[in-house]
């Protein structure tokens, strides 16, 4: 019999009740856990040394700008072997007017951070606001975003092999044949052992807004064919703002996790899927034990433990959460609860 430990919460409350804290991100390197969020226009870090159970003083990396918050829209974090790295997507106008997706870095654990570097090369072509940034094999950070530099909404790409300092050239990742990927579901990425970079995103052909995986081995610089995950289909003249999750599974494959309709999905294969409940905003979490999966139905945060079947309520008031797996084992969440963000472990 598996038994479950549900870990004490922390709490992160807001500077005031005038600018909640939104759309947490953790990230961790197997044994650190990190965490940046947004709140107004800032951009916040902080940093646990006991599995979420404390967390250092927030500091602030950016203040600068009009932040993109919402809807998935907010600051990314990753760990590489020189550095903490943190993006977001500011402009001077914001709201969709203008934007471009920065980096900031900090060489010290999380206590100072350099001054944003634009990771876009072609200026407000991330204005949407949508993006995603993970690192991995060969010392691999990647980050992509919804692209508008051109007429309809691409996928580019950009990589650092040193840890943010310095971005390649763009790199078109992705262009719909029907002229446009679906224009606000938020892209995701993984980077496996090998440096082969990963990306998942809500497509739109003839009028159906599936989810599709494509992969690049060669660090970024080129990407091969996409396809189709699932073997449904979501005919939809809308965008339904929800991008899923992906992660690297214990067998080195790829596993995504995604909605389509009303119902979340799991898929170990292009068209594999695994029905796994009602909701949206789905992510995962991958461990030797299988993976660690979380929705949100309605306002209720769902999470299935790994080698589990069944869904436990996390939370009754809850939004839009993320989650890492630690090296011992423990799964650790983060997410929005009435302007707070609220971390928990279950081990």
């Amino acid at each position: 019999m598996t038994v479950l430990l549900l870990l004490l919460a922390a709490q992160i409350a807001p500077q005031s009740a005038d600018l909640p804290n939104r759309q947490p991100q953790l990230a961790t390197d197997g044994t650190h856990l990190v965490l940046t969020y947004g709140a107004g226009n800032g951009v916040f870090f902080a940093k646990s040394n006991d599995a979420g159970k404390s967390w250092s003083a927030p500091v602030v990396v950016s203040s600068q700008g009009k932040l993109s918050l919402g809807m998935r829209r907010g600051p990314r974090i990753a760990m590489t072997p020189e550095a903490i790295v943190i993006s977001a997507v500011v402009g001077a106008k914001g709201g969709g007017a203008d934007g471009d997706l920065i980096a900031w870095r900090s060489v010290n654990g999380g206590k100072t951070w350099s001054s944003g570097k634009a990771i876009n090369d072609v200026p407000a072509a991330a204005r949407e606001g949508l993006h995603t940034m993970a690192s991995g094999g060969k010392g691999i950070l990647f980050a992509t975003w919804l692209d508008l530099r051109g007429k309809g909404t691409r996928l580019y790409g950009s990589t650092s092999i040193d840890g943010g300092a310095t971005w390649s050239s763009n790199t078109l990742v992705y262009e719909s044949p029907s002229g446009s990927v679906c224009e606000c579901c938020h892209p995701t990425t993984a980077i496996d052992a090998r440096g082969r970079i990963f990306v998942m995103f809500r497509n739109s052909i003839d009028g159906n807004r599936d989810m599709y995986l494509v992969r690049s081995d060669d660090g970024g610089k080129t990407f091969g064919p996409a396809a189709k995950l699932g073997s449904g289909t979501w005919k939809l003249n809308a965008c339904p703002m929800d991008g899923g999750g992906l992660q690297i599974g214990a067998d080195g494959a790829p596993l995504t996790i995604w909605r389509r309709e009303g119902e979340v999905f799991l898929s170990a294969g292009a068209h594999l899927e695994q029905r796994i409940g009602a909701g949206r905003h789905p992510i995962l979490a991958s461990t030797p034990r299988g993976p660690a999966l979380a929705w949100t139905e309605g306002k209720q945060l769902k999470v299935v433990p790994p080698g589990q079947k069944d869904a436990l309520t996390f939370d009754s008031n809850a939004a839009y959460p993320s989650m890492v797996a630690l090296s011992s084992g423990a799964v650790v969440l983060a997410w929005e609860q009435t302007g707070a963000i609220v971390v928990k472990a279950l081990d």
